[in-house]
């Protein structure tokens, strides 16, 4: 199991940037987490029923709350707190950011959706710089 070493939320910048055990160091959108969220409401009981999310570009965490010593509840300002971001499944999406970022916005697009400033706008990475879509 991936254990965190830190966890800071930073606000402006409106990233969780979390660190673990093995040196593994992310940055991740808030944007990013909120529709990514490991709850039934968003990924469904099975593949089939997963529901995009859109509209969460400006979504904010407004509180962490620990569960137990594997995993993070996040309650996000749109009201959603139901996913619980265990330890792995935090250090996947690290490991994994640019290649689900992607993903999602080919989702976006293959669904007539955007992010209202679209793509031009790029992802900061876990090394803090930017990627372009």
């Amino acid at each position: 199991m991936h254990t965190p070493t830190e966890i800071t939320v930073h606000t402006v910048s409106r990233t969780l940037e979390i660190a673990f055990e093995d040196g593994a160091h992310f940055h991740l959108p808030f944007e990013y987490l909120r529709v990514y969220s490991p709850s039934a409401e968003v990924r469904g009981h099975n593949p089939e029923q997963a529901v995009l999310q859109t509209g969460k570009r400006d979504v904010l965490i407004e509180k962490l709350a620990p569960v137990g010593h594997y995993a993070l509840q996040i309650f996000f300002s749109d009201g959603h707190d139901s996913g619980l971001f265990s330890w792995n499944y935090l250090h996947e999406m690290g490991e994994k950011q640019a290649a689900w970022w992607e993903a999602y916005l080919q989702k976006l697009d293959a669904a007539g959706h955007g992010r209202e400033a679209g793509r031009d706008l790029p992802m900061v990475t876990a090394g803090g710089k930017a990627c372009q879509s």
